[in-house]
């Protein structure tokens, strides 16, 4: 069976579809300290790379699926993209938003984002490609590249809903709304980048691939982002962070786990993977329903 028939296929474990709508969210960052998880400049960082990494990734994201809208023949799955392109758009400009008040705090994160977004627009941007095979070639490579980025972002997600170890070490509640709110829309999206990528080529060798270099490229942006924070931190004396900062911290629950990660890894190159098998809609959609800013948005558009 290929893949395109198993994507027509009714998948087991397939939530109630819901229909997705941007969120126009704001916070306000005038009370989050430079360290938001008290006492703990690494795992701050760690986590504030997606401010730096996202806003270029998810406006890349938005202008290549722009591009695959006329390939899309069927309505419903349409409806999600441009759901999922509302809320991409919005994901990139509230990370976007926290970039002045890190430079408030002496964290110029300029040097680090303008290499972030040469590699989404020079290097992954548009080819000057003849029409035709060449030119869906390179089209067709980028959705694939995004459905495995999605993974991720879906997995970071489902980790930071269910980070009760923030809490209980006195995380800024704006920060974690930020991560939740945005948490919660991942898992809620988490099937249609997946399922477009399906529809349009499905090719099982080409998504094996494309998660490898996917893989590599976040590995390495997040490590050099965490080296890029840590060595800039005008608080922070000795500033160089290893791998066992992260292993550790995973451990006790206030980052991902290297554990669930690897994990995570041959899920996502099983043939018979879908997204709707990763974390819970029930619970992104209870937290969407509670998130301050999600509720505000709510309130300034009735």
């Amino acid at each position: 069976m290929s893949n395109k028939q198993a994507a027509r296929m009714p998948q087991p474990d397939e939530p109630e579809r819901i229909p997705l709508k941007a969120r126009k969210v704001s916070f306000s960052w005038g009370r989050t300290p430079l360290h938001w998880v008290p006492g703990d400049p690494f795992t701050t960082h760690t986590i504030n790379v997606l401010h730096l990494l996202l806003p270029a990734g998810e406006r890349w994201f938005v202008h290549v699926y722009k591009q695959v809208l006329p390939y899309i023949r069927d309505e419903r799955l349409r409806e999600d993209v441009n759901g999922f392109i509302g809320q991409e758009a919005m994901h990139s400009q509230a990370h976007d938003e926290v970039l002045p008040h890190l430079r408030e705090q002496g964290l110029d994160p300029t040097p680090y984002t303008a290499q972030v977004d040469w590699f989404f627009e020079k290097l992954l941007g548009d080819r000057t490609l003849p029409p035709g095979r060449a030119r869906r070639w390179w089209l067709m490579e980028r959705v694939a590249l995004i459905a495995a980025i999605e993974h991720y972002t879906a997995f970071l997600g489902d980790w930071v809903l269910n980070a009760e170890e923030l809490d209980r070490r006195g995380a800024d509640p704006t920060m974690l709304d930020l991560l939740r709110w945005h948490g919660a829309e991942e898992v809620e999206h988490r099937s249609v980048a997946f399922d477009l990528f399906l529809h349009v080529d499905g090719s099982y060798r080409r998504r094996a691939r494309t998660w490898a270099t996917a893989f590599t490229a976040l590995v390495f942006l997040w490590q050099r982002g965490v080296r890029f924070f840590m060595e800039n931190d005008p608080t922070v004396l000795a500033g160089k962070p290893t791998f066992r900062d992260f292993y550790v911290r995973g451990r006790h629950g206030v980052l991902p786990s290297a554990e669930d990660m690897l994990k995570s890894i041959p899920r996502y190159l099983s043939r018979s993977y879908h997204p709707s098998q990763e974390g819970s809609t029930e619970q992104a959609v209870a937290y969407l329903a509670s998130s301050p800013a999600a509720l505000a948005a709510e309130k300034r558009t009735a």
